[in-house]
């Protein structure tokens, strides 16, 4: 039986990357990857010549058996995303399912994932936390944020420049304006800029400074109820 590695590359800067990663993506019999061309830029970056085959969201379930079957052989495969960690919002959880149940070993290295840094840069509670990734962009989307209204641990959204104004006002007639909440933006690259303040003013900020690169929010949660309203609750 051969290996899955599951390997982090950099949301930005192409420094934030293990030396443990560059030797799996060199030893590799084979990468994967979400997108080929990116994954080039980055293998030629650091003079890593390998096979590459590509791997996504579109044809998973096509290209997944075949690969099964090569680690069933003895292969060593990489896995890569376009940037940071497989399987968190991108390409991977089919495949680490289907290379478990063929009883595969999947080893994932740690490295670069992009809601981490702005978690622990919002300056949010990052003690208990719950990461939501993007939000459904049409059916299920409202029924999603109001069903996060009451919870407590401090929230992590991964989103669109695009939609970036049209999620913090939903956000904030759910939630509430004064919600205090943080965007990153471009993290770990030239321009990276972490913004803060409530969700009222970070509508306000946005709207007369349209975003670019790639988002992450950062929304505090609620309140713990009172003591007084939770026996309320259970009259």
């Amino acid at each position: 039986m051969g290996i899955l590695y599951i390997v982090p590359t950099p949301v930005g800067n192409l420094e934030d990357i293990t030396l443990r990663a560059l030797r799996v993506l060199k030893e590799s019999d084979l990468i994967l990857a979400e997108d080929t061309r990116t994954t080039g830029l980055l293998l030629k970056h650091y003079d890593i010549h390998n096979q590459l085959l590509s791997h996504h969201k579109f044809n998973e379930h096509g290209t997944t058996g075949g690969i099964v079957e090569r680690l069933r052989s003895g292969q060593t495969i990489a896995l890569v995303s376009d940037a940071g960690t497989p399987g968190i919002s991108d390409p991977g959880f089919f495949l680490v399912r289907e290379a478990v149940s063929a009883g595969i070993e999947v080893q994932c290295l740690p490295g670069a994932t992009a809601f981490v840094p702005a978690l622990v840069s919002s300056g949010l509670p990052d003690d208990r936390f719950c990461f939501e990734g993007f939000l459904p962009q049409k059916k299920g989307r409202q029924t999603r944020l109001t069903s996060l209204a009451n919870e407590q641990r401090t929230m992590v959204f991964y989103e669109s420049p695009y939609r970036l104004v049209k999620t913090l006002t939903q956000l904030s007639e759910v939630l509430g304006a004064d919600r205090r909440a943080c965007v990153a933006r471009e993290i770990s690259k030239l321009h990276e800029e972490c913004r803060r303040g409530t969700l009222s003013e970070l509508v306000a900020h946005f709207t007369s400074t349209p975003p670019r690169g790639e988002i992450v929010i950062v929304v505090a949660g609620c309140d713990a109820p009172s003591h007084k309203h939770q026996r309320e609750q259970e009259d």
